[in-house]
């Protein structure tokens, strides 16, 4: 008896895709999506779209309010000046970080089982960059002003301000943006190169045949992809470190108790990576069974993405320890006092909220029952978001609801505004990332291909699988691994 059918089957023996279709079939399964016409569209997605960009007007009227009115609409007040904008900024730029490392790091480290994904993430971090990117202008409280952010020329009266966190948010948020559109795009040249050639509407060449630039496929053409590829996942790793650690900044630079510690840069990176590949993980599980890619995004897939949200989940947990232990070695009685506070104070309900979630919760992927069980990952994933949210919550308001003058204490509240504000973020979210499933390919068409057993030109004599698929009469050549 084999070992990949024996009592000791490793996980690694199953299929990255199910079933080992032809290339030719790995093209027209996925491109057949965005090729669908307006008629054919899956009915499930018209209605959808429509609720998800009706919230995202009502964020667009929401902000013209707030500028209108001001930020006395929020729950913020003193002491707590920040409120659920700040917190919604960082859980938005922590949920981006899962598409640069799938792409980026997993890239640089040839991890075979980021190919059916990698797309997929890489358009979640844009709009999800793209959403938290809006928190930081509203919060200006002057938004007209906006400009002061950029380091314009001197002819302007007001200088940027350098030592403001908010101006920090703004360079690692618009660089992090760039690299990863850049990276998303190159991604995209080959396969809007297929798209184009076989589609049968001029409109559809033309938008296809721009968007591909000039893209043949020849041997030049593939060395300049891979190098240029290859140049920007080395852009991008560093970024999943620095980005998330200049927004821990805006808050491990003050000297707030519960927020001045040398820990945040680490531990917001992991909480990032953590709260980003659930959320990949709760896109996926849908977007599986609403488009039947199963054959595509597998069981493998999501047992990788799982095993790493169990690891990252214990470098939070950790640092949730670690800070802890710091405020009570430090001696610093009001270091104590706070995260005394956290977890016994008035917000209890939220810190143990973010535990359960974020702790707990993932400790059951340990078991290979729970880490492939799709309704159980499907809902841990959402958990371990809310926890997340939790976390951004619980440092922020804790920290600054009881501060220095007992007599300035106040418990937060949040408005009407801050939870539609909440709400329609996720509306403009799912607004970008329905357009981006219905228009471009949402598996790397040129890059799956690689990892069939067929790529391998070795793998068989007579063009023909142990499967028994006849894979000689294929019209295409795998070019990208």
């Amino acid at each position: 008896m084999s070992a990949s059918t024996g009592p000791f089957r490793s996980e690694l023996d199953d299929p990255l895709i199910v079933g080992s279709p032809p290339f030719g079939e790995v093209t027209q399964r996925i491109a057949e999506i965005p090729e669908a016409e307006l008629k054919n569209t899956p009915k499930w997605w018209p209605p959808v779209f429509f609720v998800a960009s009706n919230m995202a007007g009502v964020t667009t009227a929401l902000i013209f309010y707030l500028v209108w009115e001001g930020v006395g609409v929020w729950g913020v007040s003193n002491p707590v000046s920040w409120g659920w904008a700040i917190v919604n900024f960082v859980w938005w730029v922590g949920i981006g970080h899962a598409g640069t490392l799938i792409s980026a790091i997993l890239f640089l480290l040839r991890q075979r089982w980021r190919t059916a994904i990698n797309r997929f993430a890489e358009a979640m971090t844009i709009v999800a960059v793209i959403c938290a990117g809006m928190f930081p202008g509203v919060h200006l409280g002057r938004a007209w002003l906006a400009y002061w952010f950029f380091p314009l020329p001197n002819q302007m009266q007001m200088w940027p301000n350098f030592r403001s966190p908010l101006e920090w948010d703004i360079f690692a948020i618009s660089t992090y943006f760039t690299v990863s559109l850049l990276f998303w795009y190159v991604g995209l040249v080959p396969d809007f190169a297929t798209l184009r050639d076989r589609a049968t509407n001029k409109i559809r060449q033309i938008i296809y045949g721009a968007l591909s630039l000039g893209w043949r496929g020849g041997n030049r053409h593939w060395q300049h992809y891979e190098k240029a590829y290859l140049i920007l996942a080395g852009i991008s790793t560093p970024l999943v470190l620095s980005v998330h650690t200049i927004v821990s900044m805006d808050f491990a630079t003050s000297l707030i108790p519960g927020w001045h510690t040398t820990i945040f840069p680490p531990y917001f990176v992991a909480g990032a990576i953590f709260s980003g590949f659930s959320m990949v993980v709760t896109l996926v599980v849908i977007t599986r069974k609403l488009y039947g890619l199963e054959d595509y995004f597998t069981i493998r897939h999501l047992d990788a993405m799982n095993k790493v949200i169990l690891a990252t989940g214990m470098m939070v947990g950790y640092a949730y320890g670690c800070e802890f232990f710091v405020a009570w070695y430090s001696g610093n009685i009001y270091e104590r006092a706070i995260f005394i506070n956290r977890a016994m104070g008035p917000y209890a309900w939220a810190y143990w909220s973010m535990v359960t979630c974020n702790v707990v919760i993932p400790q059951l992927f340990w078991f290979k029952k729970f880490r492939r069980n799709l309704t159980w990952m499907f809902i841990s994933s959402i958990l371990v978001n809310i926890g997340m949210w939790f976390e951004r919550f619980v440092i922020t308001v804790t920290s600054l609801a009881q501060d220095f003058m007992p007599s300035a204490w106040d418990y937060f509240s949040p408005t009407w505004h801050d939870i539609s504000m909440y709400i329609g973020s996720m509306g403009i979210f799912l607004t970008f990332f329905l357009l981006f499933l219905r228009f471009m390919p949402m598996i790397a068409i040129a890059e799956i291909k690689g990892v069939l057993p067929h790529a391998d030109p070795h793998h068989g004599h007579d063009g023909h699988d142990d499967d028994g698929h006849d894979h000689s009469s294929s019209d295409e050549a795998v070019t990208h691994g």
